[in-house]
């Protein structure tokens, strides 16, 4: 029986004689839905589920039986005040319980006996359109409420969004004001080293510590503008782990001599615990090992001098890696958004080593790739704190023992380059580096230059920057290859573009590789060394025509 069948239904409570057969063949005979109660008792239950009326005789009126009805009768909601006929001979017999029951359902129709059908259809049928407009409030009611609801959620939603907008902005800011403190601290030695550098009484010693300190700044800012990078592309989901076989010993190796500079410099005490039985397994090792230095690093940034940290490693069912230091510590209301972009520990701030708030949500993410998971846990403030990355454990079969590379022999005077940047101190800059080293070189500053220069000038290799005026990088490289013998030239995309859409795009526009700038000129000697291996074979420029 349907939910509306039921709302509408006439619940008959007629215990004597032929009486409740009677009226239910006169209701049916009108299209009426009827249901015959064994009691009052049995009406209540069926008054749960649903009904347009209520039929009694004054035979059903048992005090014990009204007993049992009253509470269905109380119990219903607000809109609801459920019809109730009773059927009774002339006299006050019941009067008290015909009250009790008027009070329970809102009102009583008494019909005195005998009484016609077409009385007895009327009555009922009046009580069936009243009943009908109650249904027809609570629609109403619900209506209304579900309205409420749904505003009183939109309302919440738009709470939570304007909250989440100004917390995202007020993350901005103070991300913008750290990428401005932190791109200052290198620029600050390398302005000064450049100084130094335009002296005239520039001494040997002086010239080393200058270019040691240009090195490792501008390394610096490097790793920060990488670590920016890595993390865009992790939540644009473009970041692919190369997954292969692995040693927990060569991760822990690989994350200490990343760490080990900031490690030394603040004197902190390492210990590592690794067990040698711990399988190969199979993960990204060079992701792996970043996730495990940044966490090392974080450590080594927020433990004071001559501090103590603990690197270890455990494998219960998944694969357990631990950092742990006697740091400054973790209140407990912070420790739920350390993992979110560009967060940082308030009592963090200000210190030196401090970064751009980007390394733990780029372990998070590394973590999250690999299938597993990254905790932190504190006691508090001056407590220290332990970071733990759980992941799943594929064993691998074995680990392949990697090929060492002979020393490459590189005929300098026989490769030729050609730099195109309209940065006209990065293209001098990089040709003066790579002049030195003995490469022939020759420098454009405009993508048009570039195509004329590599007609004229036939080099083995292309150095091309990709955002320049007239004709930008990707234009010159197809220009480029479609030259006499431009197949055969390496061409490297210099770019501040790395995303994994902008590498694609080189390699459809001919690029051989593509790097990004700052250019690593260890990165950028490995690609000219692998160019001079095939140039080799043909010494003289005459042959490459």
């Amino acid at each position: 029986m349907t939910h509306e069948a039921l709302a509408l239904r006439i619940l008959i409570v007629a215990p004597v004689g032929r009486d409740a057969p009677a009226i239910v063949e006169l209701l049916e005979s009108r299209g009426h839905l009827a249901h015959v109660c064994s009691g009052l008792r049995d009406a209540g239950v069926q008054v749960e589920k649903g009904a347009g009326a209520l039929l009694l005789t004054e035979e059903s009126l048992e005090r014990e039986q009204i007993t049992a009805l009253l509470p269905k009768l109380d119990q219903q909601p607000a809109w609801s005040e459920l019809p109730v006929i009773i059927l009774m001979t002339a006299g006050e017999r019941a009067a008290d319980r015909l009250d009790r029951i008027a009070a329970a359902s809102g009102g009583i129709t008494l019909l005195e006996r005998p009484l016609g059908a077409a009385t007895l259809l009327s009555s009922i049928e009046v009580a069936l359109r009243s009943r009908c407009r109650q249904y027809q409030v609570r629609d109403l009611l619900e209506a209304q409420q579900a309205r409420e609801t749904a505003l009183r959620a939109s309302e919440e939603r738009l709470r939570l969004a304007i909250a989440a907008l100004r917390d995202a902005d007020r993350r901005k800011d103070a991300f913008l004001a750290t990428l401005s403190h932190e791109l200052r601290n290198p620029l600050a030695p390398i302005r000064n080293a450049a100084e130094v550098l335009a002296s005239p009484r520039l001494t040997s010693m002086q010239l080393r510590w200058t270019q040691s300190v240009i090195q490792r700044q501008s390394a610096h800012m490097a790793s920060l503008l990488d670590d920016l990078l890595e993390l865009t592309r992790i939540t644009q989901g473009k970041l692919q782990l190369r997954r292969q076989a692995c040693s927990i010993r060569g991760i822990v190796e690989a994350a200490v001599e990343t760490a080990r500079p900031l490690l030394d410099k603040k004197r902190h005490e390492l210990g590592i615990l690794v067990p040698a039985d711990i399988p190969p397994f199979v993960a990204d090792p060079v992701r792996l090992a970043q996730a495990v230095s940044n966490l090392l690093t974080n450590a080594a940034k927020y433990t004071d001098a001559g501090g103590r940290i603990e690197l270890t490693a455990r494998l219960d069912e998944r694969l357990m890696i631990a950092v742990q230091d006697n740091g400054i510590g973790i209140l407990p209301e912070q420790l739920g958004g350390l993992f979110t972009m560009f967060s940082q520990v308030p009592s963090a701030i200000g210190r030196s080593e401090g970064g751009l708030g980007v390394g733990l949500a780029l372990v998070k993410g590394l973590a999250e790739l690999h299938g597993g998971t990254v905790e932190a846990h504190s006691d508090g403030a001056g407590k220290g704190s332990r970071f733990l990355i759980a992941l799943p454990f594929e064993p691998a079969r074995e680990i392949e023992a990697p090929v060492e590379a002979g020393p490459a022999v590189i005929p300098y005077g026989q490769l030729r380059v050609l730099i195109a940047d309209d940065n006209r101190d990065a293209a001098d800059s990089l040709s003066m580096l790579l002049s030195m080293e003995g490469y022939e070189v020759r420098t454009v500053y405009g993508g048009r230059a570039a195509v004329l220069g590599a007609e004229t000038f036939r080099p083995d290799v292309v150095l091309l920057d990709i955002g320049m005026p007239e004709m930008n990088g990707y234009a010159a490289a197809k220009a480029i290859r479609q030259q006499r013998g431009g197949v055969e030239i390496c061409m490297v995309a210099i770019t501040g573009w790395g995303q994994q859409e902008d590498k694609l795009r080189a390699v459809e526009a001919g690029f051989t590789t593509h790097v990004t700038k700052p250019v690593d000129p260890n990165l950028l000697r490995d690609i000219l060394r692998g160019v001079t291996t095939s140039v080799s074979a043909h010494p003289d420029p005459a042959a490459r025509e």
